[in-house]
């Protein structure tokens, strides 16, 4: 006996994915970065790492491998680290985003970056900006850090020039002075 009832049910599917489709060109959206809304037309594959980039000209989240190997492009979302190359800017919805560029709060710079400096913990600077988010993260969480949560923390980041053990030691100072 046939199952006549397969077509039919693959017909609904496809005709509701259809209805639930968006491009093939170039789509409304909206993002919140830097705790400011932004209004793009991007294409649906876009990431979020090249609507930052090339849509709103953030250019301090970098992309290294474009595949989540490296964490050049970590940014926020709603506070939580995450690799902007691996995510589509049309998946992040109301999500609030924190770049780089929004980590400071003027001229203030946020005590992770003002440690990374003090720590010579930016050799050639690509891996730095997702450095600092990942690290920022971790010290808004734990203020009482540890060498084994800070190697936790960037065990994801590919740092070419090797400045790990200088991004070690500017977190255990960002979290000394944090305790006091």
């Amino acid at each position: 006996m046939l199952d006549t009832t397969l077509p039919d049910f693959l017909a609904s599917d496809a005709q509701a994915a259809e209805r639930d489709a968006v491009g093939p060109g170039p789509v409304p959206l909206t993002l919140d970065v830097n705790n400011v809304s932004h209004s793009l037309f991007i294409e649906p594959k876009t990431t979020l790492a090249e609507a930052l980039r090339d849509s709103l000209d953030l250019t301090g989240t970098k992309v290294g491998c474009d595949r989540g190997a490296c964490s050049a492009c970590t940014v926020w979302l709603d506070g939580k680290p995450i690799a902007a190359c691996m995510m589509l800017a049309i998946d992040v919805g109301s999500r609030k985003i924190t770049t780089i560029e929004g980590l400071a709060h003027g001229d203030e710079l946020h005590p992770v970056q003002s440690a990374f400096i003090a720590h010579d913990a930016v050799q050639c600077g690509f891996c730095t900006p997702g450095l600092v988010m990942s690290c920022a993260a971790l010290l808004e969480s734990n203020p009482t850090l540890t060498i084994d949560d800070i190697k936790a923390a960037t065990s994801g980041h590919l740092c070419r020039c090797g400045t790990h053990p200088h991004v070690h030691d500017a977190m255990l100072d960002a979290s000394r002075i944090r305790k006091t």
